[in-house]
């Protein structure tokens, strides 16, 4: 494979483009948007309970991401190189702008979507979504992407082992 450089997203090549959802007045999760508008009823201990529509904080979620890697010093001075995963960003399909992290239900959800070479981890969606609002972006459960050519696809992915050896 010719070096072209680093491995870029080209998911959004394959995104439908639905109209721009309204602008929330505001910082607002995009969860919410699955929501009723009635107000959510308390459990017994005061909290809000969830809301219709909205999946449980602790739901499992299936994300674009791959492992990174990191050389520096050891606490010995030797080289060392230390593994990290990386969620995978994304322009938000309906205005371009914000950062979205996809995050899918299901490993089959993903697989369709992205195309079985794509890396995943495995997360809950409570504490994604709350980790993705700290640094701007947001979590887009479930989206639908229009087919084509996969971001990653099996060649990627042995350029990408051969890279981090």
């Amino acid at each position: 494979m010719a070096d072209d450089g680093p491995i870029r997203s080209r998911i959004l090549d394959y995104v439908e483009q639905d109209p721009p959802p309204p602008v929330p007045q505001g910082p607002r999760s995009r969860l919410l948007d699955y929501t009723a508008t009635a107000p959510a009823p308390a459990q017994a201990d005061g909290r809000p309970a969830p809301r219709p529509g909205v999946p449980p904080y602790h739901t499992p979620v299936f994300v674009p991401a791959h492992p990174r890697y990191v050389d520096t010093d050891g606490p010995d001075g030797r080289p060392v190189r230390v593994p990290f995963i990386a969620y995978e960003l994304f322009a938000h399909p309906g205005d371009g702008t914000a950062a979205v992290a996809f995050a899918f239900t299901s490993l089959e959800k993903l697989v369709a979507a992205l195309g079985d070479a794509q890396p995943w981890a495995a997360a809950s969606l409570g504490p994604l979504a709350v980790g993705m609002g700290e640094h701007g972006a947001t979590v887009l459960l479930d989206p639908r992407v229009a087919p084509g050519r996969p971001n990653w696809r099996p060649e990627d992915l042995a350029a990408f082992a051969q890279e981090a050896r």
